[in-house]
Order: structure tokens, then C-alpha cells, then sequence
């Protein structure tokens, strides 16, 4: 996250008319001469019952068919066995949106400097990749100066980690930092917990090629000082980050990033925690890795 993006982290039923009448409609005996009631109806016929049961068992055997239609076809495979799914585009070139499912494919094995490495090189690796990123740019080690370097060189190409510590270094200032409550070194106060984290909710390949993606990441942020005291309490904001990742070193790598607001979808009526609730939830609940 850059110092610009901090207020995309830090600021954070209608029930349908019934369709059908109310009435209710009662069925009195059939009475001789009755114009609406009829002569009494004998028994159905055993045939028709028959048929009905024959025709029950004809559907949900269809239904079963169908159901299982999705699954038991062979998939087509993509970059190392990848799922038609996982394509980034269609035959137009345009985007096409692929499923928030699992692929149920463990993304990592391995970690450097206590972020997920080593991604696979297709189009899963590549989202599981920017989706790790975003976490990792989105902590709190970046505003500390010693920690942003060492993510900064990690994530970023060669080329790109050149470029990006200097403009970082200013933007994360003292007076920056001071504005968030930290000290010059980017800590809190003693008594307080500084929160900064990025949620992915969603990724999505819009560009591909066989050293290069193009990944978006939608994902909720949140940023703020857990005390008290604090003028700057912990708020939750919605964007997206996207990533022009390039295949460098045996691993993806980010050659350059942006972000944008939203979307985000309309707030809840949740309740507001109190400073020591949240603290208490950033101490006990860890992050993940995140997997396409």
C-alpha cells in the first residue's frame, strides 16, 4: 500500500411484495343439485397412479443426469493442467470472469522473508501470486523502514525494486507516519495496536502470456490505530490492485502496480467494535495463503 492509498484501507432488506392473493379457498361437500359441486368422483384409476409414478422416476432421473453433466466431462486443460477456467480471456481477447471456487490446488510450498514464494508459472500461480502480494504490500512492515526495503526487494523485479525505495522512503515520511499515529520508525505507541491489512476477496487474470500476467485483485483494507484514545480508529475500505507481474528468477514478480477505488458494495448495520475488541482480533486471528 502507498502512503496516497492509506484512506482506501482507513475509511472504511427490503422484503419483496407477495405475488400471489391471500385468499383461501374451501372446498364444501358435494351437495345434490349443487351447480358448482358435481356429481361425487369415484376412486382414480389405478392406471393413472401408475402412470404418474412412472413419470416422477422419469424426472429425477433427467435431473440426476443433468446435475452430474458438470462434473463428469473431461475439463479442457490449460498451462500445466490449469482448467478451462482459469483462461484469462476468450477468443475476442476480451476478459473473461472465471469462478471464485477452489481449484483445490495447494499454491506454495515453500516462503522467503515470510511470504508465500515459488508460485506455479501459469495463470493460478499467477493470481495466488498477486493475491499473496497484496497481502504481504498491505502489512504493516511497510511502514517500517528496514522491513519495506527487504519486501520491496522480494516482490518487486530487480528493475522495478530500483525505482520503487526512494519515492517509497519519502512517501512513508515521518510526518506521514506521525499523521498515523507512529513514531519515526513506523512502531506504536506503547498501549496501542497500529492495524494495516488487505483481505483479497477476488482475483482475476485480464491479461496472460508466457512470461507475463496482468492480475487484478478486489480486496477489502483495513488501517487504523486499536486504542482508546485514538483519533484514527480502525476503519475498512474496498479496491482493487492491480499487478503487471513478470516471470523472473524461477518465481512471478511485480514489474509495476496501481490501484483504484471500489467497488464497494453497500455497508452492513453491523455493529461498531470497541478499540480493545479489535485489538483483541488482530492478536488472535493470523492471516492465510491465498490460493486460486
Amino acid at each position: 500500500m502507498s502512503p496516497g492509498d492509506e484512506h482506501r484501507y482507513g475509511v472504511p432488506a427490503r422484503a419483496d411484495d407477495d405475488l400471489y392473493g391471500g385468499g383461501t379457498r374451501t372446498w364444501l361437500p358435494d351437495r345434490p343439485g349443487d351447480p358448482y359441486g358435481g356429481a361425487r368422483r369415484g376412486p382414480r384409476s389405478s392406471t393413472r397412479g401408475l402412470v404418474t409414478v412412472v413419470a416422477v422416476v422419469v424426472l429425477l432421473v433427467a435431473a440426476i443426469a443433468f446435475a452430474n453433466r458438470g462434473t463428469s466431462g473431461p475439463q479442457t486443460a490449460g498451462p500445466r493442467g490449469s482448467t478451462g477456467a482459469d483462461a484469462a480471456s476468450g477468443a475476442d481477447g476480451a476478459p473473461r470472469s472465471a469462478p471464485t471456487a477452489a481449484t483445490g490446488r495447494q499454491p506454495v510450498t515453500t516462503k522467503a522473508g515470510g511470504v508465500p514464494s515459488g508460485f506455479a508459472h501459469d495463470q493460478q500461480g499467477a493470481q495466488s501470486a498477486a493475491s499473496n502480494y497484496a497481502v504481504a504490500l498491505g502489512s504493516t512492515g511497510m511502514f517500517q523502514k528496514d522491513a519495506r526495503h527487504t519486501l520491496v526487494d522480494l516482490l518487486y523485479t530487480p528493475e522495478a525494486a530500483a525505482k520503487q525505495r526512494g519515492p517509497m522512503d519519502r512517501a512513508y515520511s515521518a510526518d506521514f507516519l506521525k499523521r498515523m499515529g507512529l513514531d519515526a520508525d513506523g512502531r506504536a505507541p506503547a498501549g496501542q495496536t497500529f492495524v494495516s491489512r488487505a483481505i483479497p476477496v477476488g482475483a482475476t487474470v485480464r491479461q496472460y502470456g508466457a512470461d507475463r500476467a496482468d492480475v487484478a485483485v478486489w480486496y477489502v483494507g483495513l488501517i487504523g490505530m486499536s486504542a482508546r484514545a485514538s483519533t484514527d480508529p480502525v476503519t475498512s475500505s474496498w479496491s482493487t490492485w492491480t499487478f503487471d507481474l513478470r516471470w523472473a528468477a524461477g518465481d512471478w514478480k511485480i514489474a509495476s502496480d496501481s490501484q483504484h477505488d471500489g467497488p464497494a458494495p453497500v455497508p452492513g448495520d453491523d455493529k461498531a467494535a470497541t478499540s480493545d475488541q479489535i485489538r483483541q482480533a488482530i492478536e488472535e486471528y493470523g492471516g492465510f495463503t491465498y490460493a486460486r
